[in-house]
């Protein structure tokens, strides 16, 4: 007897999660190998970028919503706890979940605005709000101190504890994606993504589902912000570049579009080879935009595509 496709689905997502899985326990033994904290902080702010597009690929990847604003959600999580601690004096632990549930209420109005678009036109609307957001900010000087940034306190002076601290995070949103998209949501997610209009015709309430993701995305940005604003002590509107956007979108084509793994590989391939090109300047720019058009036109599905195709050959 055939699989069905919801039993299809459920083992390919399972097969995802488990390397996924393996890929953090990996990245959890990694301190014992690399000891020095040059490298270790290499390492997590890949974790970051990783996150970030965990989120980002959960929109467009699983739900076909193609948003170019988790930079700037990022460094909206990043402000939120900035400025609560900087003229409140709240405790991190209070502003870091802050700053998810306000990115969250924030992707909720947004959402409302633009989640009824399609096509190139939801891009174009994140786009104009990532970087209306980065301009405001950077020219708010007596609230925000503009381009100079503010100053974020820290969850400890210890590199080592802050690695196990984006672990925990990477692995607490792969969990959450996991459940997502295992259940009637997820089978949703990829009924809009192939097509909305037949989802609609079957009942399924397409704004709804678009909405949950948005906000879910959103927050999830604004987690790896406020994290990353703590550990570096500095949030800057340099977080809500539209490069950092790009770095996200590259990351997710080239390990994979629809992929929890995928996303992970691609962030660590890419951020760490963006910083073994670092010194030869913007080329690391016109390297990765040439990765993408290939990936696009020749791996469409990335790296983690290819890997589970070459492993079903070989099993066939």
């Amino acid at each position: 007897m055939k699989a069905g496709p919801a039993s299809l689905w459920r083992d390919r997502l399972a097969f995802d999660a488990r390397a996924a899985v393996l890929l953090c326990a990996v990245l959890a033994a990694l301190p014992l190998v690399i000891t020095g904290p040059y490298a270790q902080g290499i390492i997590l702010v890949s974790m970051y970028f990783a996150i970030l597009s965990l989120a980002w690929n959960a929109l467009a990847g699983y739900t076909g919503q193609f948003s170019l604003a988790p930079a700037a959600f990022a460094m909206l999580g990043g402000y939120t706890t900035a400025l609560l601690d900087f003229y409140w004096h709240v405790p991190l632990v209070l502003a870091i979940p802050a700053a998810v549930v306000s990115t969250a209420l924030l992707g909720l109005v947004l959402g409302k605005l633009v989640l009824n678009l399609s096509g190139p036109y939801l891009s174009l609307t994140t786009l104009a709000f990532a970087e209306i957001a980065r301009v405001v900010i950077g020219n708010s000087h007596e609230f925000t101190r503009g381009d100079q940034g503010m100053h974020v306190a820290t969850l400890t002076e210890s590199r080592l504890a802050y690695y196990y601290i984006f672990l925990a995070a990477l692995v607490l949103v792969l969990a959450v994606l996991y459940f997502m998209l295992r259940g009637r949501l997820g089978r949703f997610m990829t009924a809009v993504r192939d097509d909305a209009i037949g989802a609609e015709s079957r009942g399924i309430d397409v704004v709804r589902v678009k909405m949950i993701v948005f906000c879910t995305s959103c927050a999830i940005c604004g987690l790896a912000g406020s994290l990353y604003g703590t550990f570096s002590q500095l949030v800057s509107p340099e977080l809500g570049l539209l490069q950092q956007t790009g770095l996200v979108l590259a990351m997710v084509v080239i390990g994979g579009m629809g992929s929890l793994t995928g996303s992970v590989v691609g962030a660590l391939l890419v951020y760490l080879g963006s910083e073994w090109l670092r010194e030869l300047g913007n080329v690391q720019v016109i390297v990765f935009a040439l990765l993408v058009i290939l990936f696009a036109r020749w791996v469409p599905g990335g790296l983690w595509s290819a890997a589970v195709a070459r492993i079903g050959r070989k099993q066939a």
